[in-house]
């Protein structure tokens, strides 16, 4: 019964793509795109089934951030190529949008399949894409850079001396920054998404639904 009344929420995947491209990994080259999207989503409704068959039946899903446009996939780019201006790692991004479409269908197949099960997905993807593009429309002076880092962007992940690197820089006011370092959000700009997340309204273009996060606490 404890079980059943709980909220389970899931931010995950993230790392089974952004690695590949930071460790030189050739595991890309094995699969296709759409074939390794598959095998990623596939392990993660392993996981969702066997939860449920624990009792769980609300379940919160935010999807995935265009991963190609964080600090630290832009300067992978721009390594590639000098010439590059710091624009988004199309590869990675495209790769965060195939599996935000697998992972929608395999919620819906889910619901349809199992009694019960009822879900709720935010377009984190959407939602962080204008905070990238818009910063000021949502309180924030810079989008693009993080607050801690080294190189362009600040994209180079020694904030804290990480990786061996001794030196690095830090902004004066992290709350101005969507970025804190290569690939985390600042406080002030999760707190943000935390808000949207949270507001009981289906006016939010970002749910994509079925439910919204406080629907789950709402119906008992």
């Amino acid at each position: 019964m404890l079980l059943s009344r709980g909220v389970y929420m899931f931010s995950i995947g993230t790392n089974d793509y952004l690695s590949p491209f930071l460790t030189q990994s050739d595991v890309l080259n094995s699969f296709s795109h759409s074939q390794y999207v598959d095998m990623v989503v596939g392990n993660i409704t392993s996981i969702i089934k066997g939860i449920y068959k624990r009792g769980a039946r609300k379940f919160v899903f935010m999807n995935l951030p265009p991963l190609g446009c964080l600090p630290g996939t832009r300067v992978i780019k721009s390594d590639v190529n000098k010439n590059n201006n710091g624009s988004c790692l199309q590869e990675l991004s495209s790769l965060a949008k195939l599996h935000n479409q697998a992972l929608s269908l395999a919620l819906s197949k889910l619901e349809k399949h199992l009694k019960g099960f009822k879900y709720s997905l935010y377009d984190l993807n959407a939602d962080v894409t204008q905070m990238i593009n818009y910063p000021f429309k949502y309180g924030l002076k810079e989008g693009k850079s993080a607050c801690c880092g080294s190189g362009a962007f600040r994209g180079e992940y020694s904030c804290g001396g990480k990786r061996g690197q001794k030196h690095f820089e830090l902004c004066e006011k992290p709350s101005e920054y969507l970025f804190w370092d290569s690939y985390h959000l600042t406080e002030s700009a999760y707190k943000q998404l935390a808000s949207r997340m949270w507001a009981h309204t289906t006016n939010n273009p970002h749910f994509l639904g079925p439910y919204t996060i406080t629907d789950f606490f709402q119906a008992q």
